[in-house]
């Protein structure tokens, strides 16, 4: 099982590090599915919108709900979520070197989202890549049984793990 995680410093910083590693990826010949997130700051100030590319070059779907200037729920859009889901899945049994997921989230840490098709791919022995925040760690260390390694976020590390991982 080849899965390896990375937690940026900086707030959005995780996504802008998974994109830049498909890109690098495709330049590469490296066919890599999966989603990157791709924040829009909202122009009342608000929360960004969080939308996701299905990878390798795939439709942009919005998963977060504006729930206006003053909300404090969840703004996951969990309908969007699944049909990324489905796009993610279709790719992967379509044949792909590496997968890239944008966030082992709260619905991955429940058992949803993703997270069946990161089983999948690991069981297909395509390397996986995933975007981790510090409330998910030990969610996704369980899910992992401990044997994903945590990578610096920092691309040159990324890309190094990506090559020895054999995508």
């Amino acid at each position: 099982m080849r899965i390896a995680y990375t937690m940026a410093n900086r707030q959005g910083g995780t996504d802008m590090l998974l994109h830049e590693l498909s890109e690098i990826a495709a330049a590469r010949g490296i066919k890599a599915c999966g989603l990157v997130q791709i924040n829009t700051e909202c122009a009342d100030g608000g929360k960004c919108d969080m939308d996701v590319q299905v990878l390798p070059k795939g439709r942009v779907i919005r998963i977060s709900q504006s729930l206006g200037r003053e909300a404090r729920g969840c703004r996951l859009d969990s309908q969007a979520l699944e049909e990324a889901v489905g796009l993610v899945t279709v790719e992967l049994e379509s044949g792909a070197d590496l997968m890239i997921i944008n966030k082992f989230g709260k619905a991955e840490a429940e058992g949803r989202g993703l997270r069946p098709v990161i089983a999948e791919a690991l069981g297909m022995d395509v390397p996986v890549v995933v975007g981790l925040n510090a409330a998910n760690e030990a969610a996704f260390e369980e899910f992992s049984g401990g044997l994903a390694e945590k990578l610096e976020p920092e691309i040159s590390v990324l890309t190094d793990w990506v090559g020895k991982a054999g995508a």
